[in-house]
């Protein structure tokens, strides 16, 4: 047996990367055939994202398993992956500030195609203290139970780690559905006008954000029931609550620009 005099982790050959690859083809020509009305492309798009479903299901089982009962990450390879997840997090950070460029552009210098006004004329805007600040609290409270939980694991403590995660998943669902009973009653649509455009586009891809840092923070504390976290190794659990924290500000950004002060 060769002993290995390094801290890294070379990884061993795996099929999933090519999977996804394969995948990611099949869903991109299946959509294409489906907005250009060709027979079974919807169910050929269908098919590639299920099987891009399964491939993150066993890849991330792999790294899992490579993690906790292999003992292969290091510091070294934790100190790797805590860079990979910030660099992430920069780039979803350069997303959103796309979305606020766009609606800062339109609202700063309002055009006179839209009335020469912001909000645009004919447009009813959402009250922001009603469900939007409800929202807020709701997002706020779930970044103290996620930072709660983050120090339950490093105590040890796996009960109050389990309980406060459960708080959080239950507190990130009501706000699901608390953003879904808004865009229903909005008084407004995605077609009317840039202010529609920059508002649903904003606010939908951050519950977007919001329902996969939930399924995120849901499969940490599957993995703690599990056993799989240590007070020395639960980078996944990190990673999630870095997720979670930067969706949190996001949304404050979010309230404070496009609720309240571009409704006003």
């Amino acid at each position: 047996m060769n002993q290995q005099k390094h801290p890294f982790h070379l990884v061993d050959p795996s099929p999933w990367p090519f999977l996804a690859s394969f995948a990611a083809l099949v869903t991109t020509f299946g959509g294409v055939m489906y907005m250009h009305g060709y027979i079974g492309g919807d169910s050929l798009a269908a098919s590639g994202f299920l099987l891009i479903l399964y491939t993150m299901f066993v890849w991330w089982r792999d790294i899992i398993r490579e993690a906790t009962y292999q003992g292969h990450h290091t510091t070294t390879v934790q100190a790797g992956l805590k860079s990979g997840m910030i660099l992430f997090i920069v780039s979803e950070i350069m997303f959103f500030l796309a979305f606020f460029w766009a609606f800062f552009h339109s609202s700063l210098a309002p055009t006179v195609e839209i009335g020469a006004v912001w909000p645009p004329k004919g447009i009813d805007v959402l009250n922001p203290w009603e469900i939007p600040f409800l929202n807020t609290l709701i997002l706020l409270t779930s970044g103290a139970t996620v930072t709660w939980a983050h120090h339950a694991i490093l105590a040890g403590q796996k009960t109050q780690g389990i309980m406060s995660l459960i708080f959080t998943v239950i507190l990130a669902a009501v706000f699901t559905g608390f953003q879904v009973v808004e865009y229903v009653e909005a008084p407004f649509t995605i077609t009317d006008g840039i202010y529609g455009s920059t508002f649903f586009m904003a606010t939908g891809f951050h519950g977007f954000h919001v329902f996969i840092g939930t399924v995120f923070l849901a499969i940490c504390l599957l993995r703690l029931v599990a056993n799989q976290f240590s007070t020395h190794q639960h980078f996944g659990f990190e990673a999630a609550a870095w997720y979670w924290h930067f969706v949190d500000v996001v949304w404050l950004f979010l309230f404070v620009a496009i609720y309240w002060w571009g409704g006003l």
